[in-house]
């Protein structure tokens, strides 16, 4: 959700700088400077996002592709959870999981990756971010230029994937498939998961 106005003290300041925000709206830089936001904000067309309490669901699967794309990817690209990105002024949002070039791992401080030095996107949807994974990030990863996304969604207590890849002459995203029980793929690099262990795995037995 965007940003909201919180309620203000008795001495009429606001409770966070963030409460009130410019006229043009917030820039990439913002999210490095304003103080006290909560952690994982991102930035969405000048707006600032907050994320709401994790699932169970969303936490074990942001986990697997993080520590199983670890093992399988080659040896120069990065894999990092939870990290924003920089597509232009306004928009800096934050992907679950990503792939990234390793060149562009510099050090421990950094807080961001510039867009063109992804090669994989991921996104695991919860109830409030729906639309934006379903419709305003992948928009805005394609005219990124990032190469795939993944959305991965809860159905029924298991994950299905929808793997997409960026069409050169349209510039957008076209299916490369929907995966319930195996992924499977070639591209950006040969990956084959059991997406069953993401499921608890009582409710797996």
């Amino acid at each position: 959700m965007s940003v909201e106005h919180e309620p203000v003290p008795m001495h009429g300041a606001p409770l966070h700088d963030w409460n009130m925000p410019p006229v043009d709206g917030w820039t990439a830089d913002d999210l490095d400077r304003l103080p006290n936001l909560p952690p994982h904000t991102e930035l969405i067309d000048g707006s600032l996002v907050f994320v709401s309490p994790q699932s169970l669901f969303h936490s074990r699967t942001v986990d697997f592709f993080n520590w199983q794309l670890q093992s399988v990817a080659p040896a120069d690209l990065e894999v990092v959870r939870e990290f924003t990105i920089d597509i232009d002024r306004q928009n800096r949002p934050e992907p679950d999981v990503i792939v990234v070039h390793g060149d562009v791992v510099e050090d421990a401080a950094q807080t961001r990756f510039p867009a063109e030095a992804v090669v994989l996107a991921i996104e695991v949807v919860s109830p409030e971010s729906l639309s934006r994974d379903r419709e305003t990030k992948p928009v805005k990863y394609a005219r990124a230029a990032i190469q795939h996304y993944w959305r991965v969604e809860n159905h029924d207590g298991r994950a299905v994937v929808y793997a997409f890849e960026r069409e050169p002459a349209t510039g957008v995203y076209t299916s490369t498939g929907i995966f319930h029980d195996r992924l499977k793929v070639s591209a950006p690099f040969p990956v084959d998961l059991d997406l069953a262990e993401i499921t608890p795995r009582r409710r797996a037995r």
